[in-house]
C-alpha cells in the first residue's frame, strides 16, 4: 500500500499539545529486535532460512485455522458495527463533520488500494492459480474462472475489514475519546490504565514488529521487482547488488523527506502516480481484448459474491496443501494484520467526523474497486495469453521476480514506452511507501500529544535505514518467500493484539449505546427556563429577544466571563461541599485559535462529568433573503459534553438557567452511571 498521511491538524477547544516524545520501552525494544534478526540473517543466512521455515511450519500447522477463522470474524465484525445502531456514531465528538469532501475522502481511499505489490502479484497469482490451483485439474475452464477469484479473494474485503477495523479504533478513541493515537488506546476498555504501563508497551511493540517486517516484505517486492524491470529496459542485472542499491533509494528519499519537509513533493508524485497507474491499466483494457475483459470482469465479481462465505473459512483440511496455504491464505493474512497499523493510522487521519457506518462502507468498497480493477484486467490478460498456447510465458509468469508483468504488456502497443511507464509507477509507489512506512513506524514507538502530530524527523530516518538493512538481509536469505514466511511468524504476535481490539471497541460502543439509552427518557428543561423568573408574563419576550440576540465575539466573551463563569463556579463550589471534587478552568482568547472557553469538571477519573460552554461561530440566519443584523456571522456560546457539541446556544441565559442547564446535563450523567 502507498498511503501519505496527509490530513491538516484540527484542535479541540483548549487543546494546547506538547511536542512528541519517544516510548523509549517501545521504541529500545522492537528496534533492538529488528536489529538481532538482520544481523543474524546477513551472519548466517542458510540457518536463518531452516529455522524461519520450521517455525512457519509449526506455525501454519498450529495457528492456520486460527488465521482463517480470524479473518473472518473481522469481516462479520466490521459489517456488524457499519450496519448496527452504532453505525451513526461520529468519530469525533458529536458536533464534529468531515474535514475532507466525501470525493476527496473516496479518491484518498481509492488511492490506497494501489501499490508495487498489486502490480507484482497481478500476472503471477492468476497464472499460478491457472496452471496449479490447490484443488482440482490445472488448465480447465474452472480453474481460470478460480485463478483471478482466489487473487480477488487475498487482495479483497478481508484484508481492508483489518485495515478498517484499525482504522475505526485509532480513530474513535483519538478523534472522540482523546486518547493518543497508538493501538494501545484501542485496549482502554479493556485494561484501563494499565495500558500505559509494560502491557501497553507490550502491544505497541507488536505492532511496530508486525508492521517493519510486513513493510519489509513490501519493500523486498518492491526491489525484486523494480530490479527486473531496470533489467528489460537497461539491461541491469538482477542480483543482490541492484536490489541493494534500490533499497539505499528508498532509505535516501525518507531521510531526504524527514529532514528538509519535502512531503508535500512526494504527496505530488504519489498522487501523480495514481492517474498513471489508471493510465496503464487503461491502455491494456483498450488496447487488448477489451469485450473479454469487460465480461471477464463482471465474471469475476459475480464468482467472487459466489464463493466467498466458502473461500473465506476454507482451511483444506482433507487435501495435502500446507505449502499453498503457506505461501497464499495464511501469507496474505499475516501481511494485512502487519499492514493493519500503517493504514489504519491513514485511514483514521482522513475520516474524522465521518460515522462508522460511512467509514465501513467507503474501506470497504472504493480501495476493493481499484483491486478488481486492477486484477482482473491483468490476470486475466495473462490467462488468456497462456490459453493461447504461449507456454514460454506461462512458465515466466509464475517466476516470482515479476518478469512476467513486462513480458505481459510487450504485446501492446508502444510496448518499450508501456514498460518504461511501468516500472516509473511501480518506482514511484516504491519510494513514497517507504517514506510513509518510516514515518508511521516512528509515529508507533512515540507518544503523539496530539493526533496530527508526527515523531521527530531523527526517529523517522532510523526506521527508514533499519527497515531498508532488514529487507535487503531477508533476500540475502531466501528472496521473497523468506520475507514471507517471517511475516507469517512476526504477524502472530499481533493477530491476538486484533482480537482484543475488537473487544475493547465493541466494549466502548455498547457503553455509548446505554448512556444513550439511559438519558432517553429525560426530557430536556432548557426551552422552559428561559424567561425572567421575576415576571412570568414576561418569559416569551426575553425568550424571544434572546433568539435574535446575533452578538460579536467579544459580547460572547464577555458574557462567558461575566455570567457563566461564576455560575458554573457556583455548581463547582456545591458539589464540591457535597463530596463531589468540581473545579471550573478556562481559557483560549479571542484572536487566537483557539476561542474563549469555560469548563467545569468533576474529578471522578475516567466516569467525571464535563459541562463546556465554548465561543463559536456561526452564520446569521436569513429570511426570505435577507440577512438579520448587519453582519454575516455571529458568536454563539455552544455547550459541550464528554461526547462532543450539543447543538444548542447559551448566550443570553441568566446565571440561574445556566445552573439549571448544567444541572439537567448532570442529571443525565448520573443516570449513564447508574445504568454500567
Amino acid at each position: 500500500m502507498t498511503a501519505q498521511l496527509d490530513a491538516r491538524p484540527h484542535h479541540d477547544p483548549g487543546s494546547g499539545a506538547a511536542g512528541p516524545s519517544v516510548r523509549w520501552p517501545v521504541f529500545i525494544t522492537s528496534f533492538a529486535g529488528v536489529c538481532v534478526v538482520t544481523l543474524w540473517a546477513l551472519v548466517s543466512p542458510t540457518n536463518a532460512e531452516k529455522v524461519i521455515g520450521d517455525i512457519v511450519s509449526r506455525v501454519g500447522t498450529g495457528f492456520g485455522w486460527f488465521y482463517v477463522a480470524l479473518a473472518t470474524v473481522i469481516v462479520g465484525f466490521v459489517i456488524f458495527l457499519g450496519a448496527s445502531r452504532y453505525g451513526s456514531i461520529r468519530l469525533g465528538p458529536d458536533h464534529s463533520r468531515p474535514e475532507f469532501s466525501t470525493f476527496a475522502w473516496a479518491s484518498m481511499l481509492f488511492a490506497a488500494g494501489i501499490g508495487t505489490d498489486v502490480m507484482f502479484y497481478s500476472v503471477i497469482e492468476p497464472v499460478s492459480q491457472y496452471t496449479a490451483p490447490p484443488v482440482g485439474e490445472p488448465g480447465t475452464v474452472d480453474a481460470a474462472r478460480d485463478a483471478t477469484v482466489w487473487t480477488l479473494f487475498h487482495y479483497g474485503v478481508t484484508g481492508w475489514a483489518m485495515y478498517a477495523l484499525m482504522g475505526l479504533a485509532l480513530a474513535y478513541f483519538s478523534y472522540r475519546k482523546n486518547l493518543p493515537l497508538a493501538v494501545r488506546s484501542a485496549l482502554h476498555p479493556v485494561f484501563g490504565k494499565r495500558i500505559e504501563g509494560p502491557l501497553g508497551h507490550a502491544v505497541d511493540t507488536a505492532a511496530v514488529l508486525g508492521t517493519i517486517f510486513g513493510v519489509a516484505t513490501s519493500l523486498g517486492i518492491g526491489v525484486v521487482f523494480l530490479n527486473v524491470g531496470l533489467n528489460v529496459i537497461f539491461g541491469v542485472g538482477v542480483g543482490t547488488g541492484a536490489q541493494a542499491a534500490l533499497a539505499v533509494l528508498a532509505v535516501t528519499v525518507a531521510a531526504v523527506s524527514a529532514t528538509t519537509g519535502v512531503d508535500k513533493g512526494i504527496r505530488f508524485l504519489s498522487q501523480l502516480n495514481v492517474l498513471l497507474a489508471l493510465l496503464l491499466a487503461g491502455w491494456v483494457l483498450v488496447t487488448g481484448r477489451t469485450s473479454f475483459l469487460l465480461n471477464a470482469v463482471v465474471m469475476n465479481v459475480g464468482d467472487f459474491v459466489r464463493t466467498f462465505p466458502a473461500k473465506t473459512l476454507e482451511t483444506f483440511a482433507f487435501t495435502d496443501t500446507q505449502e499453498w496455504m503457506q505461501l497464499r491464505t495464511l501469507f496474505f493474512w499475516a501481511w494485512w494484520v502487519a499492514w493493519a497499523s500503517f493504514v489504519g493510522q491513514f485511514l483514521a487521519r482522513i475520516s474524522r467526523g465521518r460515522t462508522i457506518r460511512q467509514f465501513v462502507l467507503g474501506t470497504m468498497v472504493i480501495p476493493f474497486s481499484y483491486i478488481v480493477m486492477w486484477i482482473s484486467i491483468f490476470g486475466n490478460a495473462a490467462i488468456d495469453k497462456v490459453r493461447g498456447g504461449d507456454d514460454a510465458f506461462a512458465d515466466v509468469a509464475v517466476d516470482f521476480t515479476g518478469v512476467g508483468f513486462y513480458e505481459l504488456l510487450k504485446d501492446y502497443p508502444l510496448a518499450n514506452a508501456v514498460i518504461f511507464v511501468a516500472f516509473l509507477v511501480g518506482l514511484l509507489f516504491y519510494i513514497t511507501s517507504a517514506d510513509s512506512a518510516a514515518l508511521v513506524m516512528g509515529n508507533l514507538c512515540s507518544e503523539l500529544h496530539d493526533v496530527q502530530q508526527d515523531c521527530a524527523p531523527w526517529l523517522r530516518v532510523s526506521w527508514a535505514s533499519i527497515t531498508g538493512l532488514l529487507t535487503v538481509a531477508m533476500l540475502a536469505v531466501g528472496g521473497i518467500f523468506a520475507l514471507q514466511y517471517a511475516t507469517i511468524i512476526m504477524g502472530l504476535p499481533f493477530a491476538f493484539v486484533l482480537v482484543l481490539v475488537m473487544w475493547g471497541l465493541f466494549r466502548s460502543l455498547r457503553e455509548e449505546g446505554r448512556k444513550a439509552g439511559g438519558v432517553r427518557g429525560i426530557a430536556p428543561l432548557l426551552s422552559a427556563r428561559t424567561g425572567s423568573t421575576e415576571d412570568n408574563r414576561k418569559a416569551w419576550k426575553a425568550r424571544l429577544a434572546r433568539a435574535v440576540n446575533f452578538v460579536d465575539d467579544d459580547a460572547a466573551a464577555d458574557y462567558l466571563a461575566s455570567t457563566v463563569a461564576p455560575a458554573l463556579t457556583e455548581v463547582a463550589q456545591e458539589l464540591t461541599s457535597m463530596g463531589v471534587p468540581a473545579a471550573v478552568s478556562v481559557g483560549g482568547a479571542i484572536g487566537s485559535d483557539v476561542l474563549p472557553w469555560v469548563e467545569l469538571a468533576t474529578e471522578q477519573g475516567e466516569d467525571g462529568f464535563v459541562y463546556r460552554v465554548v465561543v463559536r461561530r456561526s452564520p446569521v440566519p436569513t429570511y426570505g433573503g435577507r440577512m438579520i443584523g448587519n453582519r454575516d456571522q455571529y458568536a454563539r456560546l455552544e455547550v459541550h459534553l464528554t461526547d462532543g457539541g450539543q447543538d444548542y446556544d447559551v448566550m443570553g441565559y441568566t446565571p440561574e438557567q445556566v445552573i439549571h442547564d448544567c444541572l439537567d446535563q448532570y442529571e443525565r450523567h448520573l443516570e449513564f452511571l447508574r445504568t454500567l
